[in-house]
């Protein structure tokens, strides 16, 4: 077992959330304030805050307070570890395939 589990698990469950997932979506295009974040989902801020604070300790975000905003940005590989986990799932048969297609497009 991959000794990054637990972060792999915490990413997973931050990001089972449609909302969640979508703010990740807004955030990766650039940060936000977390009251247009609100008003993107007519949520309250309370509720929007629940769900950064979600993804905040999974380490999916950070925000930063300047003066009376709070800013939201995706934190940078946040979603590497997924990345590597999803790579260690993929059976032979599915490397050896991408192999093939690689050889193919490049001899043809």
């Amino acid at each position: 077992m991959p000794n990054y589990r637990a972060e792999v698990d915490l990413v997973l469950r931050s990001l089972a959330d449609p909302t969640r997932r979508a703010v990740v979506e807004i955030l990766a295009k650039g940060p936000a304030p977390v009251s247009a974040l609100a008003a993107r989902f007519s949520m309250t801020l309370p509720s929007m805050l629940q769900h950064l604070g979600v993804l905040e300790e999974a380490g999916v975000v950070t925000s930063e307070k300047n003066g009376r905003v709070r800013t939201v940005s995706l934190r940078p590989g946040a979603l590497d570890v997924l990345h590597l986990w999803l790579g260690e799932q993929r059976t032979p048969a599915e490397s050896r395939a991408d192999r093939l297609g690689i050889h193919l497009t490049r001899h043809v």
